[in-house]
């Protein structure tokens, strides 16, 4: 049996610092600060459960932040 991949550690940051930027300054501030993934979601999406370690999720309502998870 292969061994199970350990995941990359995630950036150490403070989801709620994104809420309230424009979606395009926060999706380059996630990129700086190292997350392999930003996915901008509108509100009320409908999205899978899984969790994807290096991955910051926003949800854009008018092209602002309102909601920032890992994931």
């Amino acid at each position: 049996m292969a061994p199970i991949p350990t995941p990359p550690a995630e950036p150490q940051d403070n989801p709620d610092a994104y809420v309230g930027l424009d979606a395009h300054s926060a999706e380059s501030r996630a990129g700086a600060r190292g997350w392999s993934t930003v996915r901008q979601l509108p509100p009320g999406a409908i999205i899978t459960m899984e969790y994807l370690a290096g991955r910051l999720n926003f949800e854009v309502t008018e092209g602002k932040v309102t909601r920032c998870w890992k994931g």
